[in-house]
């Protein structure tokens, strides 16, 4: 099998937009998806996917993410409140401290009547969960199939029999007062998911369609925004000029209404921005050919694998100037009509781009103004930190940082 690494703008719009009907997702991707996502919109293909993309594309409408700003805050005004209690000099992770926060934001806008149960028992479970479908061991690699048990395999079965069981009983509760036209029942995504119809063929999602969406949702909620936040923080403690403006900005704009607040961050979103350039979620995008085609001058033939890093893409010098640098005037009005398209991917692009990017972006942009708002946070001394790949990018051993300024 002959495998291509693509980083030319031109050959990445052709496998993921102009002919992205030829390109599927690969046979690791899948067996790394199969695990509780196989019936959601990341993994379904086809037919399916198209019915799941057109069902769910309302639920991320900027409308509908613009609503959910309040439950953001107040999951953002928490933590910031928890920090004020342990006080200049504490230390803390601040990676872990972030999946705190954007757990806390996923219980408030899909789960807002709570999970019936701990909340820290299901970010353990979450945070096993995406540690061992993370992982690529040998018998992937030489395609061993998938009856042959993998290490972490019963674990993974018993943290998965965990979230049917918990997010079955939350999907059953709301289905009855649904049914029962309650009039409180909350307008969050979860209600939004159960109410959702295909325009087309007016059908509504199959349950294990809409608990492998929330599983879907969960990853990209939980991890990849956890992990934007982790970098964007690290960012920031690296340049006082940059951690100064998203201070003043976010001291200027969070005391004025919050309608229409992520769209007035524009320094802090830049950051994120930018964080997401240098150290994207998603590393790597992988896809397979069906038949044969062409990128430039390269043959490609059926069952060839193509792999598109972001990570590498996005420092690549022939596309930035400067591209290892921290600078989020890039990302700025007056700059951002420089970048090329097809050379910034932090959520992919074409038919199958995130669909819950906007929610992303508007959730780590508001986290991050809050935080900055109040507190400086310094690397800890002797720290080294280093990138690891495990589904998402993140911190290899954690993010520990003190508190040195309470604002």
């Amino acid at each position: 099998m002959q495998a291509f690494l693509v980083h030319d703008p031109d050959a990445i719009k052709r496998v993921l937009m102009d002919n992205a009907a030829n390109y599927r997702k690969d046979t690791i991707q899948r067996r790394i998806l199969s695990s509780g996502l196989s019936d959601g919109l990341l993994s379904v293909e086809g037919g399916r996917w198209e019915v799941q993309r057109r069902t769910l594309a309302p639920i991320f409408s900027r409308r509908t993410v613009a609503s959910f700003t309040a439950p953001i805050l107040a999951a953002a005004n928490e933590l910031a409140e928890k920090w004020k209690r342990l006080g200049t000099g504490a230390t803390i992770d601040v990676a872990a401290e972030m999946t705190l926060v954007t757990v806390n934001v996923l219980a408030l806008t899909i789960f807002s009547d709570g999970i019936g149960g701990d909340l820290n028992d299901f970010r353990t479970a979450m945070n096993a969960y995406f540690g061992v479908i993370g992982r690529i061991g040998a018998l992937d690699l030489f395609g061993v199939p998938k009856f042959v048990p993998r290490p972490g395999h019963r674990r993974l079965l018993r943290t998965m029999s965990y979230f049917e069981s918990v997010i079955d009983n939350i999907i059953e509760m709301r289905k009855k007062r649904l049914a029962a036209n309650s009039g409180n029942v909350p307008n969050d995504l979860l209600t939004l998911l159960l109410r959702s119809l295909d325009p087309a063929t007016g059908r509504s999602l199959a349950l294990s369609e809409v608990r492998s969406n929330i599983l879907t949702f969960l990853s990209a909620g939980h991890e990849t925004t956890a992990n934007t936040l982790a970098w964007s923080i690290f960012l920031l403690s690296q340049s006082p000029e940059w951690r100064s403006r998203v201070a003043e900005e976010a001291d200027r704009e969070l005391s004025k209404p919050a309608d229409g607040l992520a769209d007035r961050l524009t320094a802090t979103k830049a950051v994120v921005e930018e964080a997401l350039r240098l150290y994207p979620p998603i590393a790597a995008l992988s896809r397979q050919a069906i038949e044969t085609d062409h990128l430039g001058h390269m043959a490609v033939g059926p069952r060839s694998l193509i792999v598109i890093s972001p990570y590498v893409l996005h420092r690549h010098r022939r596309l930035w100037s400067d591209p290892d640098a921290f600078d989020p005037t890039r990302f700025l009005h007056e700059r951002r009509g420089a970048i090329r398209r097809f050379a910034y991917l932090p959520f992919g692009t074409g038919p199958r781009t995130c669909i819950g990017s906007s929610f992303a972006l508007q959730e780590a942009t508001i986290v991050l103004a809050v935080l900055t708002r109040s507190f400086d946070l310094r690397l800890c001394p002797q720290v080294e930190v280093w990138p690891v790949q495990r589904i998402t990018l993140r911190p290899a051993n954690g993010l520990p940082m003190q508190i040195e300024k309470i604002g």
